[in-house]
């Protein structure tokens, strides 16, 4: 079995379309329930946020999985196949790994580094558990991703990144208009980073803060936090042309402030610093030509991040990452030849049973102290002779190549394959 990721996030697909494939716990139970129903799927959980919604699944086969799972997707969204595969991402087996982790390590987010996805692993595991749909792999991937993501903002400052990036990025506005006390801030999006962004200007004093959201609901919810006004982002141009500084960052895929906008809000001359924190940007990059406008991107951020508290953090936590990656990964190919070792050690105490009652059989005198003596050496015997193969076939699961050692094993020793079978069963597992 591997495990398979089918998803769609603010990486990858905009508001509109993010907004159709929004799940409550409700909708979470469907999907679950629904994915179990699915022909290939052995084992199934979603991970479902505001801005992503990912299946994770334990399957049989690659392409039959992948169809069924992204159909329950399309099908979810409303749309056809052709308008949303393009904004699925999916993950196999070792990368479906590595996504976990750094999803759950928070090097995913919208902001950067941020804790809230601890607790959605943990309720997408819980979700699994409840409907009987997590079983051995998934349960120790999701156990073992979110001791990764524990152990990330243990060792790390990971989830101040997001906020350094935010102060980072003011600090560069403020060489171009000034300090923020009497500035007027428009923020564009609702969600974590945005969120920050609010916070952040807030703290260093602007004179009046918008937050503009394509949904109305979620920015009035973050401005009423803040003390701030909300606006509707189909009044964009009305409100930069009332705007010191704009912050955007809504996790839309396309360009959400256009050139023409930002040069109806700064004829005549106005100075308009905007910061666009956004991946994809959220503005158009040709508005740094225009008279007045202070353009701030992450690109420009990026050398300045690495350089870093902040972007440090970033390097160690992928390290952590492609560290806790790398072991998962070796200690799965081990297990995975621990039924064929077992199968074969068990094939060898048959035999020694089976010598020893046809050693009764022909020496019916022979007493039960030597008895016990002639089992424990054959004993000994069949264990030194199976011990390092079972060793070296653990050893070189570890390496890559097309040879399956633990295959080759069975095939020598003619392992019965309902015997090597037997061990998977989850009866047998810890």
């Amino acid at each position: 079995m591997s495990v398979l990721v089918v998803g769609i996030s603010h990486k990858t697909a905009p508001v509109s379309i993010l907004e159709r494939v929004a799940l409550d716990p409700d909708g979470v139970r469907k999907l679950v329930t629904d994915l179990a129903a699915c022909e290939h799927v052995t084992e199934a959980t979603v991970i479902a946020t505001c801005n992503r919604v990912e299946i994770y699944a334990d399957v049989d086969r690659f392409h039959g999985s992948v169809e069924e799972v992204s159909r329950l997707l399309v099908e979810r969204a409303g749309e056809t196949a052709e308008a949303m595969v393009p904004h699925l991402y999916v993950h196999y087996d070792d990368g479906a790994v590595s996504h976990l982790f750094q999803v759950v390590a928070g090097l995913d987010s919208m902001a950067l580094g941020e804790g809230q996805i601890l607790g959605q692993t943990r309720d997408a595991l819980s979700a699994g558990q409840e409907a009987g749909t997590v079983g051995p792999a998934l349960n120790v991937l999701f156990q073992q991703a979110l001791r990764v993501g524990k152990r990330a903002r243990a060792e790390t400052d990971i989830d101040r990144a997001a906020p350094s990036l935010v102060s980072a990025a003011l600090d560069r506005s403020h060489a171009a208009l000034g300090d923020l006390s009497g500035q007027r801030v428009l923020v564009l999006g609702a969600g974590a980073m945005a969120g920050l962004a609010t916070a952040t200007v807030a703290r260093r004093g602007a004179e009046s803060i918008t937050v503009a959201n394509r949904t109305s609901g979620n920015a009035e919810r973050l401005a009423e936090e803040y003390g701030a006004r909300s606006a509707a982002l189909h009044d964009l141009t009305a409100e930069l042309a009332l705007a010191d500084v704009v912050v955007s960052c809504t996790g839309a895929t396309g360009v959400v402030v256009p050139r023409e906008a930002v040069a109806a809000a700064t004829a005549g001359g106005r100075e308009l610093a905007i910061i666009d924190l956004a991946l994809p940007h959220d503005v158009d990059p040709t508005v740094a030509d225009l008279p007045g406008v202070t353009l701030i991107n992450l690109a420009e951020l990026a050398d300045e991040l690495r350089d870093s508290d902040a972007g440090r953090e970033v390097h160690e936590v992928r390290r952590i990452v492609t560290q806790e990656v790398a072991a998962f990964l070796s200690a799965r190919r081990q297990a995975s030849v621990t039924p064929t070792v077992v199968a074969l050690r068990s094939m060898a105490t048959s035999v020694v049973d089976s010598e020893m009652e046809r050693l009764a059989g022909r020496l019916p005198d022979l007493d039960e102290a030597t008895r016990a003596e002639v089992l424990q050496t054959v004993r000994r015997v069949a264990d030194k002779l199976l011990h390092r193969p079972t060793v070296r076939v653990k050893e070189l699961a570890n390496e890559d190549g097309a040879v399956s050692y633990a295959d080759a094993l069975a095939r020598l020793f003619a392992l019965d394959p309902d015997a090597v079978d037997a061990v998977t069963r989850p009866e047998h597992l810890p």
